[in-house]
C-alpha cells in the first residue's frame, strides 16, 4: 500500500472538521486500543470514552473516500475489531449512553457502536451508565 493511500481520507476529513489529518493506520490503532479496553474494562471518564468511540466514527466516514485496494487491506482487521466490541459490550439502543452524548444524529443500523455499553462497568463510566440504567451484562455463550 502506497503512503498516500493511507492518508487520502485524512486530508478531506480533516477539511470537514477532524482535528487533523488522520491516517487509516492512525484509527484502525485507536479503534483496536478501544477495543482491548473495553474487553479489560473502560474506567475513564463517559466524555473520554464517547471521544473514544469517534474512532470508529472517523472510519465509518472514510470508508467510502479510500480507494478499493485500501478497503481490501483493512476490512478484515476491522471486521474482527468490531466482533470484538460486539462481544464485549451489550445492546441497549443507546439507552444509557444517550444520557450524556447526543447518539440520535447517528444512524442506529450504521454507527452501531454508539448503542451498545461495556459489558463490564467498572470506574467512572460503569458508575455514570449504571446512573443511566445499564447493568453489567453477561457475556454471550
Amino acid at each position: 500500500m502506497e503512503p498516500q493511500d493511507d492518508q487520502v481520507a485524512g486530508a478531506v476529513l480533516h477539511g470537514r472538521g477532524w482535528r487533523k489529518a488522520f491516517t487509516v493506520t492512525e484509527m484502525v490503532d485507536q479503534w483496536a486500543s478501544l477495543v482491548g479496553t473495553v474487553e479489560n474494562g473502560y474506567e475513564d471518564f463517559i466524555d473520554e470514552y464517547t471521544n473514544d468511540l469517534y474512532s470508529r466514527n472517523w472510519l465509518h466516514e472514510a470508508w467510502v473516500l479510500l480507494p478499493g485496494h485500501v478497503l481490501v487491506a483493512w476490512n478484515q482487521r476491522i471486521q474482527e475489531l468490531d466482533d470484538r466490541f460486539r462481544a464485549a459490550t451489550a445492546f441497549d439502543d443507546g439507552q444509557a449512553l444517550s444520557q450524556f452524548h447526543w447518539i440520535s444524529r447517528f444512524d442506529p443500523d450504521d454507527m452501531w457502536w454508539w448503542r451498545r455499553h461495556p459489558r463490564i462497568l467498572v470506574g467512572d463510566l460503569g458508575r455514570a451508565l449504571r446512573s443511566a440504567g445499564a447493568v453489567d451484562a453477561p457475556s454471550d455463550p
